[in-house]
């Protein structure tokens, strides 16, 4: 094994060419602080942009794909795991999402070792919300699925940073299976959650308060004021109640072929049994009023 400037290199004779291990100590830096236009993409996932000469040693070392890498803060020993998204960073910087910067401990401009490893891929993971505001959330596996399509690996002890809704929610991942540190790539992984921080059961005492309270209000009879208008503007008699007997209450059958902006007038039919109706008598039939004159039939001359 060889060493150049911080690159490891393992060069074989006669044989299979072996991959070899990338390491290199670059200045971190947030996406923020990156030229050009606003990369916020980089932000809601778990990929870092790199500098081109990164990409030619890569190359030359027979790295295995998908490409990932280990962020170690050796200040501190702090590391985590990611993907790389571009090879456009200047030299000697790579940009990271600044949720990564949170959990590495790192400033802008800090020195950041990074190296190349090859993860398992994942089967399992359990997430921690850091706010109970996730709890609004109507589908949140399906969102969590969605985010995590930007992230290349996940690591256990990290606190991840998705973006739903306008909104950014942060959470700490508490596990992972089958190691500490996993890849997401076209993985089948199953997906659970802890009860987000801040979050409290509701105690015993409450649940029978509550239950008495809507026992109650099912025993009173339901009332509904009206209140009306007059056309000679007075205000007598505009106020009245109506008691409703909820076991008298019946919903109507919605129409499931409702088209916006369309009127549909449906009329009550004859209710048919075997394929033939019940009672033929009571259908509605047009025009089958008798006529009424006002003069008196004259009889006929004897």
């Amino acid at each position: 094994m060889f060493s150049f400037g911080g690159h490891h290199m393992n060069i074989g004779f006669g044989g299979p060419e072996m991959p070899g291990n990338f390491k290199a100590t670059y200045k971190c830096y947030s996406v923020s602080m990156s030229p050009g236009n606003d990369r916020q993409d980089v932000d809601k996932g778990g990929k870092i942009i790199m500098p081109p000469s990164a990409l030619d040693t890569l190359t030359r070392l027979n790295i295995q794909y998908p490409m990932l890498f280990k962020l170690t803060n050796k200040k501190i020993t702090r590391e985590t795991h990611c993907g790389v998204l571009e090879f456009v960073a200047d030299e000697g910087r790579i940009y990271i999402p600044y949720w990564m910067m949170k959990n590495l401990v790192l400033e802008e401009g800090d020195l950041v070792q990074l190296e190349s490893v090859s993860l398992s891929v994942a089967t399992f993971a359990k997430f921690q919300p850091q706010s109970v505001d996730f709890l609004d959330i109507t589908n949140p596996k399906a969102v969590l699925e969605n985010c995590l399509r930007s992230f290349a690996c996940l690591t256990k002890g990290d606190i991840i940073a998705i973006k739903y809704n306008e909104r950014l929610y942060e959470l700490n991942v508490l596990e992972t299976k089958p190691s500490q540190a996993v890849s997401i790539i076209e993985c089948d992984m199953n997906v659970d959650f802890a009860p987000p921080v801040g979050y409290q059961e509701p105690t015993s005492k409450a649940r029978v308060s509550q239950d008495q309270t809507d026992s109650e209000m099912d025993v009173e009879d339901p009332v509904e004021k009206i209140v009306g208008n007059r056309l000679d503007g007075k205000n007598k008699g505009l106020e009245y109640t109506v008691k409703i007997d909820p076991q008298n209450v019946k919903r109507g059958i919605p129409n499931y072929n409702y088209k916006k902006g369309k009127i549909t007038f449906i009329r009550n039919r004859p209710k048919v049994s075997n394929g033939t109706p019940e009672d033929k008598t009571d259908s509605f039939e047009a025009f089958s009023g008798e006529g009424q004159s006002l003069r008196n039939k004259k009889k006929g001359r004897k």
